[in-house]
């Protein structure tokens, strides 16, 4: 019998945080061996058919099924390395535990039929089908969740809102609703990201079995399975680190679909259409009758972070949700992280065990900076109120505007003829930083800034990072927003307790040199700034430099234009924060 993955001793261990910070009960013991059935056919409605690995308990018996689907080559899932295509969970912490684990690609890619549609309504119907498909197999007691994290989570959203009979309950963290707010945010094109992930999934789809299925491949998975060298992985990032493959760039791989589906993204589509509708979840979530577990971690910002609130309200048919927001290192890849709390979920919903997993508050979130577990009914939590800090003059975030002024900074487009910048040149981005904090100050929840600003261009970029800054200077990342100005039309008829919608579906050119009023959401998020902290604010228009943060490093395509941005007193930073009096008990699920 292989080794079984877990947390006890003489276990593979798994990295990563594997609860909430909970204890659990009546948990399944693994017990069973393994068995692989490879490349099962599953056939789809129109006669595509899609190729699956079916990994199970040995012998006879029916068990739970937990489906896996994705792009990325199912083959390789279990092969230990911190890449961002390894996604699916761990199979020798399932299987054991009395669980078939389904890994399967999706139309287009590893092998099956079709075209690859990225996030379409074909894509639905698919795992529509593929989840009663494994309801219907002789290995399985007709009871299906489905598992994984970033795409293998939007397929698991994919699936509920199509309402397969047998899917019983879902773990969809790290999840992405709205491919548009994944991919443009807010009309500037997420370049640094999406250019290299399409450009690996048309390089690995291409690939046959046989290249992922050799003893060189089985020689890496041992050696990045080795305890050492798989303990050093769960400090990466898997998502980040495609944006460094740049020389993948370079190698071959079929211009169709993936240089079709880039072409609509980056070029033929800058606004929301219908095109972009059809890959926006969000409408449709009120369709998902199943238990459903969104997470994330806080560092996601840029790509899966800003989906996780808004599906937890739009998931008004659910007959439960639960959230848990996860700190630094939260995600592990090869994913990992969470398995125990998935565990508790799944069998309480697909075994009838009575786990504890539904115990307290549905949200329980790491509050990053106070090191510790907080619960709460709502989100934000009922205790937050907003801060509004003034963009001073001076440089200075602070309660009120003090001297009305502007400041200013510069964007250049390409094919200027310069060789290099100007020292009489103004900045290439501007700062402004709080007084060090004489207390404690707990963000919880969304943050906009209010931008009052004029350009010299008909259009340009708004990037914004919101830093801590400690007493010796070190800088963290805590959250970011983005706006392309001519995208600034905000909801008109959203409702005002809501947190800020950019709709982009109309363009508007900005008047050179007219003062305009921008919101601009930044990425709810939560963090404690410590006393002696500072807040910054770091506003640029271009952020392919590599001294501008960015991140993940998930850097965005220039709008192009060349341009003086100032940036008025009048503008504001809101943020929410918590009443520093009242603290949170995590397992009584309120405040004291």
């Amino acid at each position: 019998m292989p080794r079984v993955a877990g947390v006890e001793a003489g276990q593979r261990h798994l990295n990563g945080p594997q609860t909430t910070g909970r204890e659990y009960r009546n948990l399944s013991e693994p017990v069973h061996g393994m068995r692989c059935d490879r490349d099962v056919t599953v056939g789809m409605r129109d006669g595509i058919g899609l190729l699956a690995d079916v990994h199970r308990p040995a012998g006879d018996g029916r068990f739970p099924a937990l489906i896996a689907a994705s792009p990325y080559p199912r083959q390789i899932q279990d092969l230990g390395a911190p890449m961002g295509f390894i996604e699916a969970g761990a199979s020798d912490f399932w299987v054991p535990r009395g669980y078939a684990h389904v890994i399967a690609n999706l139309r287009g890619t590893g092998g099956s039929g079709g075209t690859f549609g990225f996030f379409d309504a074909q894509e639905r119907r698919d795992l529509h089908d593929l989840v009663e498909w494994a309801a219907d197999q002789p290995w399985c007691d007709g009871r299906v969740g489905m598992i994984g994290i970033s795409y293998f989570a939007m397929a698991q959203l994919e699936a509920a809102v199509e309402r397969p009979a047998h899917l019983r309950a879902i773990f969809p963290v790290a999840v992405t609703t709205d491919l548009y707010e994944a991919a443009m945010h807010h009309g500037l094109f997420s370049s640094g990201f999406v250019t290299p992930f399409l450009a690996m999934v048309g390089l690995t789809s291409a690939r046959s079995g046989r290249f992922w299925r050799n003893r060189f491949v089985d020689a890496v998975r041992d050696v990045l399975r080795t305890e050492l060298l798989h303990k050093k992985f769960a400090t990466m990032n898997g998502e980040s680190s495609v944006t460094v493959l740049r020389a993948a760039l370079k190698l071959h791989h079929d211009p169709h679909p993936w240089d079709d589906l880039w072409r609509a993204m980056a070029v033929e589509h800058p606004l929301r259409d219908a095109w972009w509708d059809e890959r926006n979840l969000l409408p449709l979530l009120d369709r998902v009758e199943v238990p459903t577990y969104l997470g994330c971690d806080w560092q996601n910002v840029p790509l899966h972070l800003p989906s996780t609130f808004p599906a937890m309200r739009a998931l008004t048919g659910a007959p439960v949700v639960r959230v848990a927001m996860l700190g630094e290192s939260g995600l592990t890849w090869p994913w990992e992280s969470l398995h125990v709390e998935a565990l508790a979920w799944f069998d309480h919903w697909l075994k009838d065990r009575d786990t504890g997993i539904l115990d307290g508050p549905p949200i329980r979130y790491w509050m990053p900076g106070a090191d510790e577990w907080r619960t709460s009914h709502t989100w934000p939590p009922e205790d937050t109120g907003q801060l509004a800090l003034s963009l001073r003059s001076d440089g200075t975030l602070g309660k009120g505007e003090g001297s009305p002024g502007e400041r200013s900074f510069i964007v250049l487009g390409a094919g200027l003829g310069r060789s290099q910048s100007s020292d009489a040149d103004p900045p290439t981005r501007l700062t402004w930083t709080s007084e060090p904090l004489p207390q404690t100050l707990d963000l919880v929840g969304d943050v906009e800034v209010e931008l009052h600003a004029a350009a010299t261009a008909t259009d340009t970029a708004w990037i914004i990072t919101l830093q801590d800054v400690a007493p010796d200077d070190t800088v963290v990342n805590v959250t970011a927003g983005w706006l392309r100005a001519s995208l600034r039309r905000t909801d008109a008829h959203a409702d005002a307790a809501a947190p800020l919608e950019l709709p982009c579906r109309e363009s508007e050119i900005v008047v050179p040199g007219s003062v305009t009023r921008y919101r601009i959401p930044l990425v709810t998020n939560a963090r404690r700034f410590a006393t002696g902290h500072s807040i910054r604010l770091v506003v640029t228009s271009d952020d392919q430099d590599r001294s501008t943060p960015a991140i993940m490093g998930f850097r965005h395509a220039p709008v192009g234009t060349s341009s003086r941005n100032s940036v008025h007193s009048s503008s504001r930073l809101v943020l929410s924060v918590a009443d520093r009096r009242r603290r949170r008990n995590p397992e009584a699920g309120g405040s004291t």
